[in-house]
């Protein structure tokens, strides 16, 4: 894959700025709608959940940052990879390049729009009073993770929507039925034990508090977090890359 990347770096790089120039055109604001979306969702979200609902949880601001900033990545990179074989049908239909390379270019984008809001993030963290520590050099695990599962994620739901336009209605359903069950703006200690533990079985709310443990607890996970976080990572890279060597060479059928 690596060697096929760099044949085809002049195709991946035209790729990205072409997804760029196509999100951004004919904004005013353009590229800075990257980082002022988050924010204005932090705002109303901050707003909502202190004033009308009286949430009184230390660093809130931060806590609802941490989840609003794993999830958006996840859900802009999963959503956005999914069209991307229909999407670049007249292209790989024509000229013989893996089809993951469409992929790739578009979570690449994903990925600069979540490097540009981390940098935000951290400057709240800095406003909010909390420490700096070692600690956070431990996030470039659950980072790296993230970027694999968003692609693995983005290659089952591409591949699927090859074949079944319905997918993308229902993972609109499935990703606001995430988004809730994700912990992003409400806290998960006043259930049982029990429950609490359902929660670990979402990828995203293990990403969401890895990210919470770090910059406002100032403690690593343990070992088996990090285990059950990489299961989860290499489990969804895995049946994507299956499903892409198996229907390769369906998808000209379908497209």
């Amino acid at each position: 894959m690596i060697e096929k990347l760099r044949k085809h770096r002049f195709l991946f790089e035209e790729l990205v700025k072409r997804d760029f120039k196509k999100k951004y055109k004919r904004t005013i604001l353009g590229m800075a709608w990257s980082v002022l979306s988050p924010l204005l969702q932090l705002l109303v979200l901050t707003l909502v959940f202190t004033r009308f609902f009286g949430r009184t949880t230390p660093h809130f601001m931060i806590y609802i940052f941490c989840g609003n900033l794993v999830f958006s990545f996840f859900s802009d990179a999963t959503k956005g990879g999914m069209g991307t074989i229909m999407g670049n049908a007249g292209i790989f239909t024509k000229v013989n390049v893996p089809k993951y390379l469409f992929l790739l270019s578009r979570n690449m984008q994903s990925l600069i729009n979540f490097g540009l809001i981390l940098i935000v993030f951290f400057t709240f963290v800095a406003l909010d009073g909390l420490p700096f520590t070692w600690k956070f050099l431990c996030l470039l695990f659950p980072v790296v993770c993230l970027i694999l599962f968003n692609v693995g994620v983005g290659m089952i739901l591409s591949a699927l929507f090859v074949f079944f336009r319905d997918t993308q209605y229902l993972y609109d359903v499935f990703t606001m039925l995430l988004m809730y069950m994700s912990a992003i703006f409400y806290t998960i200690e006043q259930y049982d034990y029990s429950v609490q533990c359902l929660f670990l079985l979402n990828p995203v709310y293990l990403f969401i508090r890895y990210f919470r443990k770090i910059v406002i607890e100032a403690t690593v996970p343990t070992v088996w977090f990090h285990l059950l976080m990489l299961a989860d990572t290499l489990i969804a890279l895995g049946i994507g890359c299956w499903m892409y060597k198996k229907y390769n060479t369906k998808f000209l059928y379908y497209v």
